[in-house]
């Protein structure tokens, strides 16, 4: 079963056509890795997603259903994490807000007092919890933005840059939660420009460029994808690959500064 399908996914921002003709499909139980240059839609995409974007035409459908027509439903089982935080109640506390998250999402009084303890002991910002959210550094508005996803348990979760402004011992937190997420059966759909990240935690890698899904992958197939047909030569890294699928797009001569 596919928990996400796109079909001819387009969208336009006057002369700018930031999604053209997407195509997309993510397989339940799988953790899909959604790369590419600054401006190439992965974040248009995320948006149309959530639907804070009307496409201009097109289809999303998740969990088998259009995203139009069951709306509503489809929100209530999916969890999606942002590039920015601007999402974020700011003049509420930190329980004040995650309690509203749970409230929205129809939890029991018992059971979102338990999680947020666990999700602040998790996050280590205990000491933070009843603090304004305004007052809260970039790393910790991640932090108690993932927690808010996390609240309700959802069965499909998109997470764009999950990894900016946090720190080393806060990313291994979140790489083990992604694992064991996964190991639930959740489905996860990860952006981040740091490639080594999306190369070790995904099943299934896909490169979006101009609007456009220019490659598609199993991640553990990576290495051994053909770059030299002559020579039989493979790529080492999916960075590798990256580099050669969007270099038409950044050709020319390399840039330097003039005063280095």
């Amino acid at each position: 079963m596919n928990i996400l399908e796109i079909e001819s996914l387009t969208k336009t921002f006057g002369e700018l056509k930031a999604l053209d003709d997407l195509k997309l499909s993510i397989h339940a139980g799988v953790i899909f890795g959604l790369i590419g240059p600054n401006g190439a839609g992965k974040s248009t995409t995320i948006n149309c997603i959530a639907d804070l974007l009307d496409n201009d035409s097109g289809v999303i459908k998740v969990f088998g259903k259009e995203l139009k027509e069951a709306e509503i439903e489809i929100k209530k089982r999916m969890g999606i994490l942002f590039e920015n935080t601007d999402d974020l109640f700011i003049y509420l506390k930190g329980e004040e807000h995650l309690r509203f998250v749970g409230e929205v999402y129809g939890l029991d009084k018992n059971t979102i007092e338990k999680r947020i303890d666990d999700l602040f002991d998790y996050f280590e910002i205990e000491s933070h919890r009843q603090m304004l959210i305004e007052s809260y550094s970039k790393g910790m508005k991640k932090k108690i933005a993932l927690a808010s996803i996390l609240l309700h348990d959802p069965e499909f979760i998109i997470l764009d840059e999950p990894f900016d402004g946090l720190d080393v011992f806060t990313i291994i937190k979140v790489k083990k939660i992604l694992q064991q997420l996964k190991a639930k059966g959740k489905t996860i759909l990860i952006t981040s420009h740091i490639l080594s990240y999306i190369e070790d935690l995904t099943d299934e890698v896909g490169i979006i460029d101009k609007g456009k899904i220019v490659f598609q992958s199993p991640t553990k197939d990576i290495r051994s994808k053909i770059k030299n047909e002559i020579t039989q030569e493979t790529y080492q890294s999916l960075e590798e690959i990256f580099l050669n699928v969007v270099k038409d797009s950044k050709e020319g001569e390399e840039k330097k500064l003039s005063w280095l």
